[in-house]
């Protein structure tokens, strides 16, 4: 794979930001467009933009085959066994929360556990939060190492009989920790509970292959993975689907409607209420397309070797601190520079044209536990080189001086 080659394919890498070259660090929050993606998009608007699954004219069928091939391209994506499996919605935050308001508030009981960890992003904690509130469940926490990974036997001892869900982000958005999703699995399904799968950060870097994981529900975002904002899916089961209520009603996932009462479609379309995030479903099948021409393992080893070589770099300031393990990470460091706050640290970086994100990243928990109010965070992704890395610790050097550090 060639990052260097690969930034041509991104038309918004090529400018400068306050005079010098784009050096764009805030993949994690979210990634650049290829052209392609762009061109899709474009495209769809241009020749086949019509109403899904309700016309019979030649727009409306055009429009129909390319939002179901795109659901045919992320089923095979994932491995899922039917792209009946994939539903469509705004991303990995409304993929969860479908998860906690259709599934868990149906299935759970007072004294039933929810599994999950400090660590977790927003939007896999308040759900479950509010699920618990509204059910009598009871919401508890893997324990975290110094590094912010987990052991398996303090995965073993959390999760109990009465535990009903475990949810667990696949890689952390603020550690890089990549947690071992498959033997989770495992445990949680020992004990009668289902796995749920935050993967924000996973898909854009790595091969996902949910029944090899064996995953009940596994939530993720078309912006982060070169795909247009708005748009993400969430796999499930089908058996677990079939018992998983709407939390969207209206047009579209209606089979049949009285006075009083109505019935849903079957899969995967009860869950798709209203007109759907169609062009943007036609822009992730064109990421899709874009990534696995490049082959996911490959942009896993490169974001792995960037991450290890960020922190080594970085590791030479005088005064740095590091959060998340050394090795096993995931395409990201975050850190902080003496007791400088991390938004005066991404001001500075910006003045030198190099764009990364600061504050709490949406894990507030975790930052506690960190025992900081905020972090910095650099982010890789495949068009991104060991130069980017360089001009990163060279504009971090000058930010120390002006702080006079």
């Amino acid at each position: 794979m060639d990052a260097r080659a690969l930034r041509s394919e991104f038309p918004i890498l090529d400018q400068e930001i306050n005079g010098h070259p784009l050096v764009y660090l805030d993949n994690a929050a979210t990634s650049q467009k290829p052209r392609s993606v762009i061109d899709a998009v474009k495209h769809y608007y241009e020749f086949e933009n019509a109403n899904v699954h309700r016309g019979v004219h030649t727009l409306g069928s055009r429009a129909t085959d390319a939002y179901e091939g795109a659901r045919e391209k992320v089923a095979r994506f994932l491995n899922a066994a039917s792209a009946r499996e994939i539903i469509f919605n705004r991303g990995t935050t409304t993929g969860l929360n479908m998860v906690a308001g259709g599934y868990a508030r149906q299935q759970l009981r007072e004294g039933d556990e929810i599994v999950i960890t400090q660590s977790e992003h927003h939007s896999n904690l308040i759900p479950w939060q509010q699920a618990a509130k509204a059910t009598g469940a009871t919401l508890k926490f893997i324990p975290l190492q110094e590094d912010g990974s987990l052991k398996l036997s303090d995965v073993e001892t959390t999760v109990t009989e009465r535990t009903r869900i475990v949810s667990i982000a696949y890689v952390s958005n603020v550690m890089g920790t990549v947690h071992p999703v498959k033997e989770i699995a495992a445990i949680a399904h020992k004990n009668g509970a289902i796995m749920v799968v935050d993967g924000a950060q996973s898909s854009p870097h790595m091969k996902v292959d949910v029944r090899d994981l064996d995953v009940d529900f596994y939530a993720f975002s078309g912006h982060k993975m070169c795909g247009p904002t708005g748009i993400g899916a969430l796999y499930g089961k089908t058996a677990l689907l079939e018992k998983m209520e709407p939390i969207e009603f209206g047009g579209e996932m209606i089979d049949f409607v009285e006075l009083y009462d109505s019935s849903w479609k079957e899969l995967p379309w009860k869950f798709e209420g209203g007109t759907p995030i169609i062009a943007g479903a036609v822009g992730l099948g064109a990421a899709i397309d874009f990534l696995e021409s490049i082959g996911l393992d490959e942009i896993d080893r490169h974001g792995r070797e960037l991450s290890r070589y960020a922190y080594g770099r970085l590791s030479e300031i005088d005064g740095i601190a590091i959060y998340g393990p050394s090795g096993n990470r995931s395409g990201l460091v975050t850190f902080n520079l003496g007791d400088v706050h991390p938004h005066d640290v991404a001001t500075v970086l910006d003045t030198e044209g190099i764009a990364i994100r600061a504050g709490h990243h949406c894990c507030q928990p975790l930052m506690r536990w960190l025992k900081v109010s905020a972090t910095a965070r650099a982010s890789f992704y495949l068009y991104n080189t060991e130069e980017d890395v360089d001009r990163l610790v060279d504009a971090l050097v000058k930010t120390k001086e002006f702080f006079q550090l």
